[in-house]
């Protein structure tokens, strides 16, 4: 092997015309790829990792501490990876909305106003997304006594918009201290992020003052982040600052991280949560994206309030997860959990116990796929299965993949919706429990109408069903437990057929609205998962309102809670057009 010396003393050897040819191409070559990838958009998350370990919860008494459960793993008693999650909304990167702060009306509180009913089901999703102004406050970072937070004051937003410009409506203003980079560490260490600070032995997370977020509401900012902990400075600004904020209808990113990789303006800057019913608060993923044209694109959107929302409201009283088919198969029901009320708001602080597919969700390819390549002791009618599957597909293969390793850019893309409301009615009785199954042929049929399917697009089926059946009790059968016990005809759902030829399209995402993407059969369910996993595509499943999107123009955009070592992923799903 040549040395560095003996290579550079060859390379001044090579006449001088030659030379001039080889640096002038390298430096087209480059211009090239540097002008290639600045059109390209960038996905880049901004979401804290959930897990036991590390400080994702507010360690104060009585917040509850955020819990996984492995409830089923894959094997002899079940076909999938199956948890269950206890969460509070203040968990990881998290969402706040006015009812945190504002009183409800009737309370005829001094703080009281319509904003006390903007709970995280009645916000409208365009304020979710918008271009991020990212004003830089590092200065402040360890810049105050133990216990207490350094202010971001007004003259940090006005020196922002000296070098920038002034910020308004349709901005998403994100105070970037770095201080969830530096802090958020496992546990003992994690204690600096939050514990140390109310325990005075370290000096508090930047935050804005009263006064700074009276300024941003005057300019019509709605929609605010922030790299602490809380957009709460400590010990005794928390409550002012966030009413001043919030009084104006603002929502807010609190634990967000990773500003760094943001320029000061021009990205698209968005945070999805779950749509907790009279929530507050809600864990929630945050995410932006950078380069080419799509911010521009979704920042336009959310500026002119061209958003819908695909995702059901979370509520106790309506059939969120499976009933099973056999006695003892159901899934964790959504509990709302009370555990702290508060006199003055008339509320209580909750969290909920839910399956990880409650909803809204995702579904990684770990969902149905073991780990490794390992023999799986599955009961004996699942091998017969498998050897069935494998014959005509080939290898179900394994995966790792859970949750938080799915990256963002997969679900999200152009909303290709096609309708197969047309398979409704097409099973017979006799073969219930049976679910209409979405073919090739029907897939072809829409890309004949509309166009062919593209890498990168997002395949969502169009069925009707949630639309149609999800009721609270007493109606609630109807969703799950009559078609699972042959009572009723199942939901449509793409067999394993129609998953290979999406992935042979180059699409990486498939969602529906409808309760998943198995069906009632669980035999072809079983195929049609195995068929993703092993494939690396994933599923988005529980929509509603599909209906609503434009056939042209129409971006979809989803993003799961990041929970560590999850099998599936609440989270919220909306379209910008």
């Amino acid at each position: 092997m040549k040395s560095s010396k003996t290579a550079r003393n060859e390379f001044w050897r090579i006449p001088l015309r030659i030379r001039t040819v080889v640096f002038c191409s390298m430096l087209i070559c480059r211009g090239s790829c540097l002008t290639a990838n600045a059109q390209e958009p960038r996905f880049v998350d901004h979401s804290l990792l959930i897990a036991p370990e590390l400080p994702c919860t507010w360690p104060s008494h009585p917040f509850p501490r955020f819990a996984i459960i492995h409830s089923r793993t894959i094997g002899p008693e079940s076909t999938y990876n199956i948890d269950t999650l206890l969460i509070d909304g203040n968990t990881g990167t998290q969402l706040d909305v006015p009812p945190h702060s504002v009183a409800r009306p009737e309370l005829n509180r001094d703080k009281s106003g319509p904003l006390g009913l903007a709970y995280t089901d009645k916000i409208e999703p365009w304020q979710f997304g918008g271009e991020a102004c990212v004003v830089d406050v590092r200065e402040l970072l360890d810049k105050a006594p133990k216990g207490e937070s350094p202010l971001v004051k007004v003259e940090h937003v006005e020196r922002f918009e000296k070098q920038h410009r002034k910020v308004r409506f349709g901005d998403v203003v994100l105070f970037r201290s770095d201080y969830s980079d530096h802090y958020y560490q496992p546990l003992p260490e994690g204690r600096r992020y939050i514990a140390d600070i109310l325990d005075r032995k370290a000096s508090g997370y930047p935050d804005p003052d009263p006064d700074c977020m009276e300024f941003l509401g005057k300019r019509g900012v709605l929609t605010l982040g922030t790299d602490s902990a809380s957009m709460g400075p400590l010990p005794d600004l928390a409550e002012p600052t966030h009413y001043a904020g919030l009084k104006y209808g603002m929502i807010w990113t609190e634990g967000a991280t990773n500003l760094r990789e943001l320029p000061s303006t021009g990205a698209f800057y968005c945070l999805l949560a779950p749509k907790h019913e009279l929530g507050p608060y809600s864990e929630g993923r945050a995410f932006s994206v950078v380069g080419g044209e799509l911010p521009k694109r979704l920042i336009d959107a959310c500026r002119h309030k061209r958003a819908i929302d695909l995702s059901p409201t979370l509520s106790p009283k309506l059939p969120l997860t499976s009933s099973g088919i056999d006695t003892g198969n159901h899934r964790q029901v959504y509990l709302k959990i009370d555990f702290l009320y508060s006199e003055y708001l008339d509320m209580w602080h909750h969290g909920h116990l839910m399956d990880s597919m409650t909803g809204t969700h995702l579904v990684p390819p770990s969902y149905a796929l073991p780990a490794d390549n390992k023999p799986i002791p599955y009961a004996p009618q699942v091998r017969g299965w498998l050897e069935e599957y494998e014959e005509k597909y080939g290898r179900r293969g394994s995966s790792t993949m859970t949750t938080e390793q799915v990256p963002i850019e997969w679900t999200c893309g152009e909303a290709r919706v096609i309708d197969v409301r047309t398979s409704i009615g097409s099973t017979q009785q006799v073969r219930w429990p049976a679910s209409p199954e979405i073919t090739v042929d029907q897939i072809k049929a829409f890309e004949q109408k509309a166009g062919d399917l593209k890498s990168g697009d997002v395949v969502i089926f169009q069925t009707g069903y949630n639309d149609a059946y999800l009721r609270p009790h007493p109606a609630d059968t109807r969703m799950w437990l009559q078609p699972l016990q042959g009572k009723a005809e199942g939901w449509p759902a793409p067999g394993p057929d129609a998953i290979l030829y999406l992935k042979s399209k180059g699409i990486r995402c498939v969602a529906s609205d409808a309760p998943d993407l198995g069906g009632v059969d669980p035999k072809r369910a079983l195929m049609t998962y195995w068929a993703l996993g092993s494939r690396e595509m994933v599923g988005v499943e529980f929509l509603v309102n599909i209906d609503k999107i434009p056939a042209q123009g129409a971006y979809f955009m989803f993003a799961a809670v990041k929970v560590r070592n999850c099998n599936g992923g609440p989270g919220r799903a909306i379209v910008l057009y």
